[in-house]
């Protein structure tokens, strides 16, 4: 078995694609309608693959408060540093649990706890 992809409902694809493009860093890979007011997205290579459904009309996403994506990171200090210059807020952190690890946790444009690692050798 295989990994595909996690998906989330999004409340605007282009802040979404936005956020996945320029701060996580994802690149959009496909985007396509897929029925009347409804566009997908997939953003991402490798075994690292997201989907975005974006449904006009729709009118909640919940996303649970106990999901989270963690995305490695070269350096915590850089994206604290892309953070700051685009205006996201620390939801959580920053946190070192042991010598090698560290991270932060943002929010998504959908609420969707984002984790930045950076873990050294």
């Amino acid at each position: 078995m295989k990994f595909c992809w996690s998906t989330i409902n999004v409340k605007d694809l282009e802040e979404s694609l936005t956020f996945y493009e320029d701060i996580v860093g994802l690149k959009l890979e496909n985007r396509f309608p897929a029925g009347p007011g409804m566009e997908i997205a997939f953003l991402g290579d490798g075994e690292t693959k997201i989907e975005l459904i974006y449904t006009k009309n729709r009118e909640n996403i919940n996303i649970g408060k106990d999901i989270s994506w963690g995305f490695q990171v070269e350096s915590l200090d850089e994206i604290l540093k892309i953070l700051s210059e685009n205006e996201i807020s620390i939801y959580e952190g920053p946190f070192q649990p042991n010598p090698h690890t560290k991270f932060v946790y943002v929010l998504d444009p959908n609420e969707l706890k984002i984790q930045f690692v950076e873990i050294s050798k």
